[in-house]
């Protein structure tokens, strides 16, 4: 039971966000592996618009981690951050000679997935450490 307790994955998902998934993968791929007040940070002074969106569902995802697991904002990192594309609101706009040119207004699906923080550093990262200045020989 105590493994089971090690490996919590804590979620948060807000769906039909109307930001374009291009723009908002943009904040989300700075967040992935950073611990909270870092992703916190950069979630308050980015100057995009999605940002904002991004930093709510953070905001949800931590929330979710205190109340509903008991665990602490000081513990927990990213483990990962993905936009997905929504539905698609489409508008028509007026064009010369009586034709009329689409507007896509695209939706998104933000998800922020946390982790504990000392679980995922005694994991290490994947492959093989090499020193510097070191070369393969071959």
């Amino acid at each position: 039971m105590a493994e089971a307790a090690e490996n919590v994955r804590v979620r948060a998902v807000a769906r039909y966000v109307r930001v374009s998934p291009q723009k908002a993968r943009l904040i989300a791929d700075q967040l992935r592996g950073k611990g909270i007040e870092e992703a916190r940070f950069i979630t308050t002074f980015s100057p995009q618009s999605a940002a904002r969106l991004v930093g709510k569902v953070l905001e949800s995802a931590v929330a979710n981690a205190e109340h509903n697991n008991g665990l602490h904002a000081d513990d927990l990192m990213v483990v990962n951050c993905y936009v997905d594309e929504g539905s698609t609101l489409k508008r028509w706009r007026p064009r010369a000679y009586g034709r009329a040119t689409r507007i896509r207004k695209r939706t998104s699906h933000i998800t922020v997935v946390l982790g504990e923080r000392e679980e995922l550093e005694s994991k290490g990262r994947r492959g093989s450490k090499r020193r510097a200045g070191t070369r393969r020989k071959g």
